[in-house]
């Protein structure tokens, strides 16, 4: 590719914290995803974005071209206004199996394309993979067909959909750049801009169990994920949510989804009801199936108490390949060889649930990876029996695990008393939802 352009200029230009323009961004992302530039000469551009940023019309630019990279889906021929939902992640985080059929049931198509999970937080593919002969690997043919038919798709991501974006983050990930929000915020928004959807909703995470561990963080990622969605033309919404202990009371890919199925059924935990509930009805908002976010909070409701969710959910693991037997009783699924439960040593209130060390135990159990070759075992995982603010007695169980891995037990069991603070004094409640983000900009959750 001949260019006007030099790449050691363009390091230079960023590393001298200098703004690059939309066509030397795109340039550096052609020239690498055509292997015309080398991978050593990108690791330099990556560690000088990361030590000085990029503003949002670069962080725009750097979107763009990962999703012109590849194929933006066309879903023109499905009618309404296509909504879908991205969390940062966090452990217990299980929420898009529920609101994809919640919002799908209102009217709203959902075009859902998610990851697996890698390190302390699950993948919603994983989770859905967990399903018996559920299949996630599809041509865009049947990816569009199945929406058409259901209003709802539950995809991976194909080798067509942002190509550069996979290219780059495996860059990212061996070259210790991958907490930059800039950075972040584009490889987010390419993948989700080229599922075809007309509006997002965002789930940004912030605690001991979520990728940005204070506030600050999670409202400059916010901010910089609505800024992009804003500049394509595409309403985004986004809350800032608390992942200070695991959401719901399930950790592991089966243990999940059938505390999904639950909540669909109207039998949720109250964290997992209250925030899906949040997110589903923001998403009939942005659909135009409900003129208020309060509006669609009641229909998200409505369509969960008429059974119309539950019954989208068993529609589309059916289509999608999966034994819907499974769904429509759980109990019929096979479980761990081995559980273990963990007794307390005192008397007191949980104070503290370090998120990350229970999600780190999870996947020690078998139920995550470390590295993407990892098989995870779908019945691994764990189940709370108290959360913060729970009164504990002396012997009472806190948690219990499920494995095929025994002698991880010991090892885990230690992690795990060491992820869980008990103390006499019960600990001010915190607030689940903390701020929303917009195009107004950015302030306290309030509903």
């Amino acid at each position: 590719m001949n260019s006007k352009y030099n790449i050691v200029s363009l390091i230079r230009k960023k590393r001298e914290a200098k703004t690059l323009t939309s066509d030397e961004i795109k340039y550096i992302i052609k020239a690498y995803t055509h292997s015309e530039i080398e991978d050593y000469q990108v690791s330099a551009f990556l560690m000088a974005a990361f030590l000085n940023g990029l503003n949002t019309e670069e962080s725009a630019a750097l979107t763009e071209s990962m999703l012109n990279s590849g194929i933006v889906v066309d879903l023109s021929s499905v009618s309404g206004k296509k909504v879908d939902k991205h969390s940062t992640g966090g452990v217990g985080d299980k929420l898009s199996l529920i609101l994809a059929p919640v919002v799908a049931a209102a009217g709203v198509p959902v075009p859902m394309i998610s990851g697996r999970g890698l390190g302390h937080t699950g993948g919603t593919l994983d989770k859905l993979e967990s399903i018996p002969g559920f299949y996630t690997d599809m041509n865009l043919e049947r990816y569009i067909e199945i929406i058409e038919k259901h209003n709802l798709v539950l995809a991976g991501q194909t080798k067509e959909i942002a190509p550069a974006d996979k290219k780059l983050y495996a860059l990212r990930d061996v070259t210790a750049t991958v907490e930059s929000i800039p950075l972040i915020a584009g490889s987010i928004m390419s993948k989700k801009l080229a599922e075809g959807i007309d509006a997002l909703v965002l789930d940004v995470k912030y605690g001991s169990g979520a990728f940005m561990k204070n506030i600050d963080d999670a409202i400059q990622l916010a901010e910089t994920l609505v800024g992009i969605g804003e500049q394509f033309n595409k309403k985004t919404i986004a809350y800032l949510t608390n992942m200070n202990q695991p959401l719901g009371y399930k950790i592991g890919n089966w243990l999940e989804v059938e505390e999904c199925v639950h909540a669909l059924k109207g039998e949720g935990p109250d964290d997992i009801m209250k925030l899906s509930n949040l997110l589903s009805g923001t998403m009939i908002y942005l659909g135009e199936k409900a003129s208020s976010v309060e509006e669609g909070i009641k229909i998200s409701e409505e369509v969960i108490a008429n059974g119309k969710a539950f019954q989208k959910w068993i529609d589309i693991v059916e289509e999608q390949g999966g034994d819907s037997s499974v769904i429509k009783d759980t109990s019929t699924y096979p479980i761990a060889t081995y559980e273990f439960e963990l007794l307390s040593k005192e008397e007191g209130y949980i104070t503290s649930m370090n998120s990350f060390d229970i999600g780190m135990g999870s996947l020690e159990l078998g139920a995550g990876r470390k590295s993407i070759e990892d098989v995870i075992d779908p019945v691994a995982g764990i189940t709370l029996k108290k959360k913060v603010g729970d009164k504990i007695l002396k012997g009472e169980t806190i948690l219990t695990g499920y494995t095929n891995k025994p002698t991880m037990i010991e090892t885990v069991t230690e992690l795990l008393y060491g992820a869980v603070e008990i103390k006499n004094e019960q600990p001010k409640s915190e607030l689940l939802v903390t701020h929303v983000c917009d195009s107004k900009g950015t302030r306290a959750f309030e509903l």
